[in-house]
Formats: C-alpha cells, sequence, structure tokens
C-alpha cells in the first residue's frame, strides 16, 4: 500500500504539491492525468525514492515489491539484449554457480569442511527451490518478442541499440521483475503500435497494480479503471476509466465555477458596502468585520482550471487535388544488401485520411522519405496526382526548426504568403499566446516543437499532408487540440502514427505495410484489428481442419456460378455500388459537418458515432461488392 497525506513540494518559489493526499492499493490500476508541469513524473520518482516532499508523509508497505520505469533511462551494458534482460534473476545464477562449486567440494577426496559445506549446500537449494530456470527463459524470450525484438536481435549487444530499443530492454528488466506495483512514467513512448497492442493487453490481464502516465488516451480507457488527477498541486481519484473522469471532471468544473461566481459577487457586495458606509462612525464597525469576512472569502476562493480551447480553424485556400493523389507501384527497398521491403502498391484518393502502420523497422518512415524524395527511388515508381500540392511533417524536428528564431518567425518565415493575423490564430490554438510566440525555439519542450512544426505545416496551402509521428512528445491535452485539427482538415492525409485512439478517431482507412507489400483495410482502426483478428482464427481453423476430400476424375467438378444466376448478380452488385455511392456521399456530408461543430459537446459525439456506423457499413458493404465481383469473374 502507498499512503501519501498533506504533501508539500516546494522546488524554489514554484509550488509543485500542496496538501496532497493519496493512497494506493497493491491491486489498483490507476492512470495518473495532468497537464505538462502538474507533477505526474515527480510523483513517480517520489515514491520510487528517487525525490521527497519538502513535507508531508510518504508510507510505503515493506513487503510488497515497488518497481519503477522512468522516461528516459542511458544504458550502458555489453551484454546482449536476451542477458541483460535475463540479468533481472543474476541473484539466481550466482546461487547455481556456488552450488556448483559446493557439489565439487563435497565430491573431492580432500575435504576438511565437509560439515560447513553440507550445511551451506542445503541452503543454497532452498533459495534455489522456487526458481525454475527454463520458465524464467521462456518468460524472458516472450516479453523480448513481445516488445517487438525479433530473434536474431537478440544476441546484439545493448551498446549498439537505439535509445528507444534500450528503453524497451529496460521495460522487459521490469515486467520479469513481477513487482506487485509498478511505476510506469510513459512506458509506451519507444514502442510501435503492434507491441503497444502487446503490453497493452500485458498490462490487461496482469494480477499486479500501478500508477500509469501515458499520453495514450487508449490505455487509460481501457487499462484503467480509475484516474488520479493532479491539478493545482492537489489529487483527485475518480473511481472510473478516462471518460467517466471527463464527464466528472466536467461536472465538478461547472460547479466550481458556480462556486466562484457566488463567492466573487459576495466579495464584491461586502467590499461595496464596506466602502459605501465605512466612513461613518456608526457604521465603521460593521465595515471592518465585512472586510475580515471578505478576507476570508478569499482565502477559500475556488480555484478554476481554465478550459483548453475548443478550436475553429480557417484553412488558407488551395486547389483541389486530382481524384487520385498518390500512386505508388511495385516500390522495393534495400539497405546494405538487406531488403526492407518490396512489391509495395497502392492508390490514394482525395479527402482519404490513411495511417500507414507497421511494426519499428519494417520501413514506414522509409517509404515515406522514398516518397519525400530524400532517398533515391531503387525500384518501382512514386507519382503525386494531378494539382497535388503535398507538405510532410518529420518525425526529428530539430532539423528543420531554427532554433535562433521565435515561435512566430520561425512560422512566418516559412509561410510568408499568410496573414499575421492567420498565424497568430494558428499558434492561439495550438496553445501559443501571448508572449509565448516570441519564446526562443531552442528554450522549447519537444511537444511545443511539434506544435510549431504542425502549424507550419498547416498553413503551407497544401491539399495532401504525409505525417511522420505528429502525436510524438505531445500530451493528452494537445494531442486533442491537434485531431481536432486534422478532423477539420479536407485535403488528404497519410499518416505513420502509433496511437491507438488517434488512429481510431482520424483514419478512414488503414495500409499495413509488410515485408511483401501494403495490406488496405477500408474502415477504423478498429475495423482492420477485427479483420485481423478474423483472419487469423480462420488460418488457425484451416490448419486443424480435415483435408479436402480428393475429387476423382468421373465426378463431375462444380462449375464456377452453379446454382446462381449470372443476371442475379449482376443487378446485386449493381444495387451494391449504388448503395456505396450513398454512404460515401453519407460520409462526405459528415465529415464536412466537424467544421461546425464544437469538440465535445453532445453534437460532435452524435456526428462522431453517426460517422463510426456509416463507415463500418461502408466497410462491409466494399467487401461483399468485392466478393461478389470475384464471382463474376
Amino acid at each position: 500500500m502507498i499512503i501519501i497525506r498533506d504533501a508539500q513540494l516546494q522546488l524554489g518559489e514554484h509550488t509543485i504539491f500542496r496538501e496532497l493526499s493519496a493512497t494506493f492499493q497493491p491491486h489498483q490500476k490507476v492512470g495518473l492525468v495532468g497537464r505538462n508541469g502538474a507533477g505526474k513524473s515527480t510523483l513517480l520518482k517520489i515514491i520510487a525514492g528517487m525525490q521527497h516532499f519538502t513535507d508531508g508523509s510518504l508510507s510505503l508497505d515493506k513487503q510488497q515489491k515497488i518497481a519503477y520505469m522512468p522516461q528516459e533511462l542511458v544504458m550502458q551494458s555489453e551484454k546482449n539484449v536476451f542477458d541483460e534482460a535475463f540479468s533481472v534473476f543474476e541473484r539466481y545464477t550466482v546461487l547455481e554457480n556456488r552450488m556448483k562449486e559446493l557439489e565439487d567440494l563435497l565430491t573431492s577426496q580432500e575435504n576438511d569442511d565437509a560439515a560447513d559445506a553440507v550445511e551451506e549446500y542445503v541452503s543454497v537449494q532452498e533459495k534455489l527451490a522456487h526458481f525454475d530456470r527454463v520458465n524464467a527463459e521462456r518468460k524472458t524470450m516472450e516479453i523480448l518478442l513481445g516488445l517487438g525484438f525479433k530473434k536474431e536481435k537478440l544476441e546484439l549487444p545493448v551498446s549498439t541499440l537505439s535509445v528507444g530499443w534500450k528503453m524497451r530492454v529496460l521495460l522487459a528488466k521490469l515486467l520479469l521483475q513481477e513487482a506487485d506495483f509498478y511505476l510506469f512514467d510513459e512506458p509506451t513512448n519507444h514502442l510501435d503500435i503492434v507491441a503497444k497492442e502487446w503490453f497493452f493487453n500485458f498490462l490487461k490481464n496482469g494480477s499486479f497494480g500501478y500508477l500509469l502516465v501515458t499520453h495514450d488516451r487508449y490505455f487509460l480507457e481501457h487499462c484503467c479503471p480509475q484516474i488520479f488527477e493532479l491539478e493545482l498541486g492537489r489529487g483527485t481519484l475518480y473511481n472510473g476509466n478516462l471518460t467517466f473522469y471527463l464527464a466528472q471532471k466536467e461536472e465538478r468544473r461547472l460547479q466550481a465555477i458556480t462556486k466562484r461566481e457566488r463567492q466573487d459577487k459576495e466579495i464584491s457586495k461586502k467590499e461595496d458596502w464596506a466602502q459605501r458606509w465605512g466612513t461613518k462612525a456608526t457604521k465603521a464597525k460593521m465595515a471592518q468585520s465585512m472586510l475580515r469576512q471578505v478576507d476570508r472569502i478569499k482565502e477559500e476562493l475556488v480555484e478554476v482550471e481554465p478550459l483548453l480551447p475548443s478550436i475553429h480553424l480557417k484553412f488558407p485556400e488551395t486547389a483541389q487535388s486530382g481524384k487520385i493523389v498518390l500512386t505508388v507501384k511495385n516500390v522495393q527497398h534495400s539497405f546494405d544488401n538487406k531488403e526492407l521491403f518490396r512489391n509495395v502498391s497502392c492508390e490514394i484518393g482525395r479527402g482519404e485520411k490513411v495511417a500507414l502502420i507497421a511494426p519499428n523497422g519494417v520501413g514506414k518512415t522509409t517509404l515515406f522519405e522514398l516518397v519525400h524524395e530524400k532517398l533515391p527511388l531503387q525500384n518501382g515508381s512514386i507519382e503525386f496526382g494531378h494539382n497535388a500540392a503535398p507538405a510532410f511533417f518529420e518525425q526529428d524536428q530539430t532539423r528543420i526548426l531554427n532554433p535562433k528564431l521565435t515561435v512566430f518567425e520561425e512560422v512566418q518565415e516559412s509561410s510568408p504568403t499568410i496573414s499575421e493575423q492567420i498565424i497568430r490564430s494558428f499558434l492561439g490554438s495550438f496553445l501559443f499566446s501571448g508572449d509565448d510566440v516570441k519564446k526562443k525555439i531552442g528554450v522549447l519542450s519537444g511537444g511545443e516543437r511539434n506544435r510549431v512544426a504542425m502549424v507550419k505545416v498547416l498553413l503551407k496551402r497544401a491539399n495532401f499532408l504525409l505525417l511522420d509521428e505528429p502525436t510524438n512528445h505531445l500530451d493528452m491535452y494537445a494531442q486533442d487540440i491537434l485531431l481536432q485539427a486534422l478532423q477539420q482538415y479536407t485535403g488528404t492525409i497519410l499518416m505513420v502514427c502509433h496511437d491507438h485512439d488517434f488512429i481510431q478517431k482520424l483514419a478512414t482507412r488503414i495500409l499495413e505495410l509488410t515485408p511483401t507489400g501494403l495490406n488496405s483495410y477500408n474502415g477504423d482502426y478498429e475495423s482492420y484489428l477485427y479483420a485481423k483478428k478474423h483472419m487469423q482464427n480462420n488460418a488457425e481453423q484451416k490448419t486443424i481442419a480435415p483435408a479436402p476430400k480428393k475429387i476423382e476424375e468421373h465426378e463431375p467438378q462444380p462449375q464456377k456460378h452453379e446454382n446462381k444466376d449470372l443476371s442475379v448478380l449482376r443487378k446485386h452488385v449493381a444495387q451494391l455500388e449504388s448503395k456505396i455511392f450513398k454512404l460515401e456521399q453519407e460520409m462526405k456530408k459528415l465529415t464536412e459537418q466537424f467544421a461546425d461543430l464544437q469538440y465535445g459537446s453532445d453534437g460532435y459525439y452524435k456526428a462522431e458515432k453517426k460517422f463510426k456506423e456509416t463507415q463500418n457499413e461502408l466497410s462491409l458493404r466494399l467487401s461483399e461488392w468485392e466478393q461478389l465481383l470475384k464471382e463474376l469473374h
């Protein structure tokens, strides 16, 4: 159990926590949320013993094991990946080695200390009784593979890995500890979407508890039955997931606004009375009493956290692209004679919002760089369609932003034809207001740089956005702003993103990149996952199904259209095509509606629900249409 009572933390003149109290049980799975600077990472460090409150108390159950994963850590190790992960069991390896030494000692002819050796041997045996090396090795392999390591990569020295892959090794070691309670600080930051799905299931099915800091809404929604919010230095526990928390928070905010309005009205009333009558001798004593009451009210003033803005952007006018915006044909690419992918082909149509997904290492960013002409094309062709005007958002913002310019200067320099008013409007929507626009790029955080780069892209007068990891470094609130902006964008989008919730709410089509080509799935991300699971289940059933009966020569083989009238099939195809056209028109109208709806409003969520329903029906009708075409041919 973790118990925090009346905790305070003061860093210089800045108050991080005040009167913070909380209790976390070993079995609780809690999402830790709050705006940037609220103290989420700091709280985890304090519980882990790496920092201390300036006042108040922290009590931990010494019988329970707590494990902590920081956001970033420099891991220095010359061991290979598997051995470094398995080093969690180092104490048992030491005991096994000692047991062998004692066995050799006891079997040797010259042994004057046999009694002591036997006693130690028994002690070592007892300590090893609950250690199963084969099971430990199996579990280590299972976790490393789940986190995205290929078997051949397990032999690589840790020192040769990138920071992201080193953090995966650290996460594997943490999970192998089998702690009672975990402190996770952005554990999904370095995971691709496949590894995220594995980690999601690991958390959901685990018997341990945790405090989880993440910007991934899907995890907060489905892996955290409780939410603990840090706000204005205090903490509030909500007994529900993210959706419940947001609804309750809004209700409390409205109550706080009402109470604050009453307090302000009371203060104004009493101060006016004291000012009006305080100079009269007969009323002076009462006026002083009134002012003391005002002081007491001011001490208890309700603080209301300001709302993040719902944005309504007016994008710069741009020419409409042709029906096909991008055509990729038979693209193949290799690095150092090792093929990354081949037979990559697709067409992207005007107005589509497409998510390109694959595990890390398959080549999503490489494909983007080929489209961007940053890498030479080795085989195949890539062509933009008629009137296509692309703009690219890159993963590494440090390469494209000038650290010496201010936020406003950086955006203005890249969009000289855009008015100052529009630039300031976009920057304000992306949380740069007032003097924030005068900050130098060099002093910005990763998330702030990301927002500046996104504003630059959105003001490019582009009708085709190619976004490589647009949610990187963004907290949950900044992701909301970005999502609103991209939902209002009427052009075409191709993006690489590892955020389940973000893809689900934005993408209308999924492209899955594999080493042998692209697989296309119409619909949102959940529809894609369902289709993948359905195909996997069918594949498994086929492997255990009995072999089909061999057709003898004298048996007539069934005809392709046996028991089916071709005219009926053609009529059905025509009906489906008409239905598909109507559904596409309906989706277009729903997409246009989003521009006029306030994000988070009842109308917005109703439109979003209708959009998903229409999208799913369209996906089903397209699948049915494709199947009928196969039967006709």
